[in-house]
């Protein structure tokens, strides 16, 4: 294994992202690099005023079907893979010129599958064939050549080169990258025509080194998936406030989860990664209000995230209160100067909030990870089987789907009573099912008349419902399940309260 540095002398380029590769090929040419290319990049630096090698001239062999077969030839290949004294006489014979820099990124796959009118056709036209061969082929012989993947690596090479060489350090690191970005495409290749999905077909790019992680002695890294188009913590436009904490990502992620289930108005209030406050309706200033008021305590320096456009009246009261972020849609210019009146105060635009997408989320174990795909059932009101005597009245039904929608988002055991529309009192993280009761009963208040419950799981004892009964709580709605159901409803049926069961639970750990 060679460990010397190299100055290279040949370089081959064929690039389907072209983002500096004119001023990059410019300092191969000004340090004596001779530059092999092909199709389409051949004619970016020929244009550019870059004297290059087309790869048929090179080869001797002309670019056929299609462009489909161009650089699979032993002369490109023996130029790439020789080591440099060991093979010099078979290179000799064969007319194999060494090929010492090999720079190549792939034709756009991924992108090409997000697009909804892509043809199967162009799909199978977006598999690169010789570009991997030839990545894989510089990365193996990184003893001899530097191979590179991405244009962040252009200067440092350029540097290396006016430096002296290519230094073997540099060399074994470009070849780590390459085996990486060859292996994540043809993971994205495989999980598309599979139809399955995963993290190794996943690809994450560091966006941003935070302060500290959960807790100040914990280092934390934001990355971010990249050609992510839809809404999300990492890709807002942050307008104004001190860099977002590892903890306010996490618990702005929880809100927009949470958002992302209606359609109509809302309001969505979160603190420690749990919905203190949700309120849909169609005055968003009405919305807001409820949904703060709803646990005012626990919403002090929480997270407050709106599905309309954030005006100056909402602003107002916003900065009438204490909260670390204020997230939503769109501002108008009015909002955000009144937003700049509490400079601290992180102000993100998310862009337009879409429903919820089936998508697979992970969760990192002591040596592995789990997956599983993101819950987006919804509980209509033909799902709900009614068990008690007691018929729930439509604005029962109203709320109990409602609170059903946010109790999804609620760490289990989690109960959640709400009214009109709005929470008013949830009991999030109980080991226990009671204890989750008497927190949210606790939470409501006067407030819980004439209210229902909503419980992520069964009841397995009707002792939460003897509970429930002392309160001015109405109808419950519960996934059902238990061996003890019929007591349960008994005990419903003694209380003159109406139960609903959705036959699907929600726990959420």
């Amino acid at each position: 294994m060679n460990t010397t540095p190299i100055q290279p002398q040949r370089a081959l380029i064929s690039v389907s992202n072209k983002d500096g590769i004119i001023e990059f090929a410019r300092g191969l040419k000004e340090n004596g690099v001779e530059i092999i290319s092909t199709g389409g990049t051949s004619a970016a630096l020929k244009d550019a005023g870059i004297d290059v090698i087309d790869i048929a001239d090179f080869t001797g062999f002309p670019e056929i079907m299609d462009g489909r077969v161009k650089t699979l030839h032993p002369k490109v290949h023996g130029g790439i893979l020789g080591r440099r004294q060991e093979h010099a006489a078979v290179a000799a014979k064969n007319g194999i010129n060494w090929i010492d820099i090999v720079v190549v990124n792939l034709y756009p796959f991924a992108q090409t599958i997000q697009n909804p009118n892509a043809t199967e056709e162009e799909i199978i036209e977006n598999i690169d064939i010789g570009g991997p061969t030839m990545i894989r082929s510089a990365a193996k012989n990184f003893g001899y050549v530097a191979v590179a993947v991405d244009p962040a690596d252009y200067g440092a090479i350029l540097n290396e080169i006016k430096s002296g060489g290519i230094s073997y350090a540099t060399r074994k690191k470009l070849s780590h990258k390459a085996f990486g970005h060859t292996a994540e495409y043809d993971a994205v290749i495989h999980n598309h025509f599979t139809k399955k999905e995963g993290v190794s077909g996943k690809k994450y790019q560091k966006r941003v080194e935070l302060r500290y992680g959960e807790n100040p002695h914990q280092k934390a890294i934001a990355y971010a998936l990249q050609n992510y188009a839809e809404p999300s913590i990492l890709n807002a436009k942050i307008h104004q406030g001190k860099q977002l904490s590892y903890n306010n990502i996490a618990d702005a992620d929880a809100a927009l989860a949470t958002l992302k289930e209606f359609g109509n108005p809302a309001c969505v209030v979160v603190k420690h990664a749990n919905p203190c406050g949700v309120c849909t309706g169609e005055d968003m200033i009405k919305v807001f209000q409820k949904a703060y008021d709803a646990d005012s305590l626990s919403a002090f320096g929480g997270i407050i995230a709106l599905n309309r456009t954030c005006t100056k009246e909402i602003a107002e009261k916003i900065t009438q209160v204490f909260a670390e972020i204020v997230m939503a849609p769109d501002y108008e210019n009015s909002a955000l100067k009144e937003f700049a009146k509490k400079p601290k105060l992180r102000v993100l635009e998310l862009g337009k909030i879409t429903p919820l997408k089936p998508a697979w989320e992970y969760k990192y174990i002591q040596g592995g990870l789990l997956a599983q795909d993101t819950d987006i059932k919804q509980i209509t009101q033909s799902d709900l089987q009614v068990v008690a005597k007691n018929y729930p009245s439509p604005e029962e039904i109203r709320d109990c789907l409602f609170a059903w929608r946010v109790l999804k988002h609620v760490k289990s055991n989690a109960i959640l009573i709400a009214k009109d529309s709005a929470t008013v009192g949830i009991g999030a993280g109980q080991v226990s099912r009671v204890d989750a009761v008497d927190i949210a009963i606790k939470k409501s208040g006067v407030n819980i008349d004439n209210s229902v419950l909503a419980s992520d799981a069964f009841f397995p004892f009707r002792d939460s419902i003897d509970r429930i009964a002392q309160t001015g709580v109405t109808a419950i709605i519960q996934p059902g399940g238990s061996i003890k159901d019929k007591e349960v409803i008994k005990a419903c049926d003694e209380h003159n309260i109406s139960m609903m069961f959705t036959g699907a639970r929600c726990f959420k750990h």
